[in-house]
């Protein structure tokens, strides 16, 4: 016990009187970069402590004014042409995407008015519990109902899922998507997901 109380007391010593003595890294690399020495070399390396404020740097190529010129001169004709290119590029996505928005619309909708068709044969059915064991193709017929609907939901999945990539291609050749188009496809995969649950 008495061995364990000597031990801490000397390493708590021993600790202090290597903080004291520390030196911080700020201050030891001040000391390096005062104490560094200067390359000899001919190229010269240049960075924020030793960039000449004072002085012009040479810069290597032709001079800025003459790119300026030239560059002035043949870019209305090519911005003109090129801005038409962009817009015609950028109306064809719209419409693919706008299509295959339409194509989710069309499929979200039948897939809604199956569900609701689906819950109808299901309130029925609480209300008359005999009416399946009456109706012999009243089984057969709620079994086509779920089946329709998940085949429309893998329908669904597929038209999201070539949205997605058409939206990501469109973004690859510089097309912007509006921001209300990505909260509409928020706003319909919620509904979904209500519609599922």
């Amino acid at each position: 016990m008495k061995h364990t109380k000597l031990m801490a007391i000397v390493t708590l010593l021993l600790l202090g009187a290597s903080g004291a003595a520390a030196q911080s890294l700020g201050d030891y690399a001040r000391a390096v970069r005062k104490n560094k020495n200067e390359p000899s070399s001919t190229s010269r390396h240049y960075d924020n402590d030793n960039l000449p404020t004072n002085e012009a740097l040479s810069v290597v190529g032709p001079p800025p004014g003459a790119d300026a010129n030239a560059g002035q001169k043949a870019a209305p004709v090519d911005s003109s042409a090129a801005a038409a290119a962009r817009q015609k590029t950028a109306d064809e996505w719209n419409d693919k995407i706008a299509k295959q928005k339409a194509k989710i619309d069309s499929l979200n909708h039948e897939i809604d008015l199956d569900q609701r068709e689906l819950r109808v044969r299901a309130a029925a059915l609480y209300s008359d519990p005999s009416l399946s064991a009456r109706n012999i193709q009243w089984n057969k017929d709620d079994a086509q109902y779920r089946s329709d609907i998940d085949t429309k939901q893998k329908a669904l999945d597929s038209a999201r899922q070539q949205l997605d990539e058409m939206q990501e291609q469109a973004h690859k050749a510089g097309i912007a998507e509006t921001p209300t188009d990505k909260d509409n496809n928020k706003s319909s995969d919620k509904d979904n997901n209500k519609d599922k649950e």
